[in-house]
C-alpha cells in the first residue's frame, strides 16, 4: 500500500499557537511541568555536581556536629544550600521564559524546504543561565535540531533558526518545544515543555503545463471566458435596458410594456469553463510506494493540471474514485477563477496532500457524479483498468465534452518494461469512445503527454457529434 502523507498530529485546537505582531505563534502553556508551587520535579533536576556538593555538605555537616568543629560545620552548610539555591532560583526563572515559533512558509511542494525561527525571551529580571534547545520534528522531515545558549540577560532575546525538508506529501505537526535551563554553577537542569505547535502542509510536486488548446474546449482558451446563447424561452428570459447601439431587432416588446422603457434581450450569456480532474485512488490500481511511485505520479499530474486550469481562470471540480472531492461553491462542485482562485488551488493542494489510497473496487461512484450533465473537460489519471473498469469509464465521457486520460500500468512502472499489451487493448477502447488516452511510463513528463494532448486535438479538422472535438 503506498502511503505518502504522514499521519496527521492529535488535534488540540486549545493548543493552537498565538500569533505576536511579528509572526511568531507564542507557547502559553507549561506542558507537564505539574505542580508549579511543589519543589519535587526540580529537585529532581540536580546534576551530578549538585548531588555530590549536597552529599558532601550534607556529610560535612554531620561530622561537624559530632566532631564539634564550628568552622566545619559551617562549610558543609555552604556546600549543601548551593545547590539548593540554585534549585529555587531556576525553578522560578523557567516560569518566566518565553518562547515562539514562525514558520516560513507553511505549505511547501515537496522536496523544497521550509525555515523554522525559532525564538527565546527572558522576560526574568535576572540573566539565565546556559540554554538547550530541542524541537520536535517528525524523521520524515529530518533530525531533531537541538540549540545551545550560552547565557541570555534580563530582557534579553535570541533567535535561531533550522530547515526541513520532505520529500513525502502529507502534513506534519512541528512542536512542541523543549527548554532545558542550567545554572551558571552546573548544579540543576531543568525541562520545560511548551504545548503550542505548528503544521507543515507538504503538497505534492507540481509541473508547469503548456497553454495548448485541447478538443472541445472554445476558442478564447486561455482568458477563462466562454459565451453560449441563452437556450431558455420568453418566460425565461432576463431583458436589460436599451442602451445606445443596440439593435433593435432585439427589443422585447412584452418587457417594454411591462416596465414602461425600452427593453432589450440579453441574446449571450457568460458562462465559464469547466473542467474536472478525476483521481483514481484506488489500492488495487497501483503497486509500489514512495515519492517515485506511480500513484505519487497520478497525484502530482492531479495537482498540476488542477493548477494549470485555475490559472487560465477555468472553474474547476477535483473528484475521486469513491465520488468525493474539495465542496466547491456551486452544488455541482465547481469553484475556482477570479480573486478567489489562489485560495481554492491552496485548498485543492491541502487536500492532496493528505490523499490515500481507497479501498473501492470500481470506479461506479465517479461515474454516477459525471452522469447527468455537461462537465466541460475531463481529465482523469487512473491506475490498472481491467476490462468492466475499462468500459465504465468509456461511458464517463459525456457528448460535446473533451475527454483526457492518463493510464498507469502498475506492472510497468514496477518492472520499467515497455507498455503491456492489455493496456494497448484498454486505451483502443477509451479512444473508440472519445477519450484522448495515453499510457504513461516512468521517467514521463506531463508537460509533453499534455503538449501530445493538445497537438492531437488540433489535428482533427472537422467536430465530432460524439466527441465534441473542434
Amino acid at each position: 500500500m503506498t502511503t505518502a502523507a504522514a499521519p496527521q498530529g492529535p488535534a488540540r485546537p486549545e493548543h493552537a499557537p498565538r500569533t505576536d505582531d511579528s509572526g511568531y505563534g507564542t507557547g502559553s502553556g507549561y506542558g507537564d511541568d505539574g505542580d508549579r508551587g511543589s519543589l519535587r520535579a526540580a529537585l529532581a533536576g540536580l546534576t551530578t555536581r549538585g548531588r555530590s556538593f549536597l552529599a558532601a555538605g550534607v556529610a560535612a555537616a554531620a561530622c561537624a556536629y559530632v566532631l564539634g568543629q564550628g568552622d566545619l560545620l559551617r562549610v558543609g552548610l555552604l556546600l549543601a544550600v548551593l545547590p539548593l539555591i540554585c534549585v529555587v532560583v531556576l525553578h522560578r526563572t523557567r516560569h518566566r521564559v518565553a518562547a515562539g515559533r514562525r514558520l516560513a512558509p507553511h505549505r511547501v511542494e515537496s522536496g523544497t524546504e521550509a525555515r523554522v525561527h525559532l525564538r527565546m525571551d527572558n522576560v526574568a529580571r535576572l540573566p539565565t543561565g546556559l540554554l538547550m534547545l530541542q524541537d520536535h520534528v517528525p524523521y520524515m522531515l529530518g533530525p531533531r535540531p537541538r540549540f545551545v545558549l550560552d547565557r541570555v540577560e534580563a530582557g534579553g532575546r535570541r533567535e535561531v533558526s533550522y530547515r526541513v525538508r520532505s520529500d513525502l506529501r502529507g502534513r506534519f505537526p512541528l512542536g512542541p518545544l523543549q527548554l532545558r535551563l542550567g545554572d551558571p554553577f552546573g548544579m540543576c537542569e531543568l525541562t520545560r515543555s511548551f504545548s503550542a505547535y505548528d503544521t507543515l502542509t507538504v503538497i505534492p510536486r507540481t509541473e508547469p503545463l503548456p497553454p495548448v488548446k485541447l478538443g472541445g474546449e472554445s476558442a478564447g482558451y486561455g482568458e477563462g471566458q466562454q459565451r453560449a446563447l441563452a437556450l431558455a424561452g420568453d418566460d425565461d428570459i432576463i431583458p436589460r435596458a436599451y442602451r445606445h447601439g443596440d439593435d433593435l431587432r432585439r427589443v422585447h416588446w412584452r418587457s417594454t410594456a411591462r416596465y414602461g422603457e425600452l427593453m432589450v434581450r440579453r441574446e449571450e450569456q457568460p458562462q465559464r469553463a469547466r473542467c474536472t480532474v478525476l483521481l483514481d485512488t484506488r489500492e488495487i490500481a497501483y503497486e509500489g510506494s514512495g515519492p517515485d511511485s506511480a500513484f505519487e505520479w497520478a497525484v502530482s499530474g492531479a495537482a498540476s493540471v488542477l493548477t494549470h486550469m485555475l490559472e487560465r481562470g477555468y472553474a474547476v471540480r477535483l473528484l475521486t474514485d469513491t465520488g468525493s472531492g474539495v465542496p466547491g461553491e456551486g452544488s455541482d462542485g465547481f469553484t475556482g477563477g477570479g480573486h478567489d482562485s489562489a485560495d481554492t488551488a491552496g485548498l485543492m493542494m491541502d487536500t492532496l496532500a493528505v490523499v490515500d489510497h481507497s479501498e473501492g473496487a470500481g470506479l461506479s461512484r465517479a461515474h454516477d457524479v459525471l452522469r447527468g450533465g455537461h462537465e466541460g473537460l475531463l481529465v482523469a489519471f487512473l491506475g490498472d483498468l481491467d476490462e468492466e473498469q475499462a468500459a465504465l469509464v468509456a461511458r464517463m465521457r459525456q457528448r460535446g465534452g473533451a475527454a483526457v486520460a492518463f493510464v498507469l500500468d502498475s506492472g510497468t512502472w514496477l518492472t520499467g518494461g515497455a507498455v503491456a499489451g492489455a493496456v494497448e487493448d484498454r486505451l483502443r477502447r477509451l479512444r473508440e469512445a472519445g477519450w484522448q488516452a495515453f499510457a504513461v511510463t516512468p521517467g514521463t513528463r506531463l508537460a509533453d503527454l499534455w503538449q501530445q494532448a493538445g497537438g492531437a486535438s488540433q489535428e482533427t479538422p472537422a467536430a465530432d457529434t460524439y466527441g465534441g472535438w473542434s
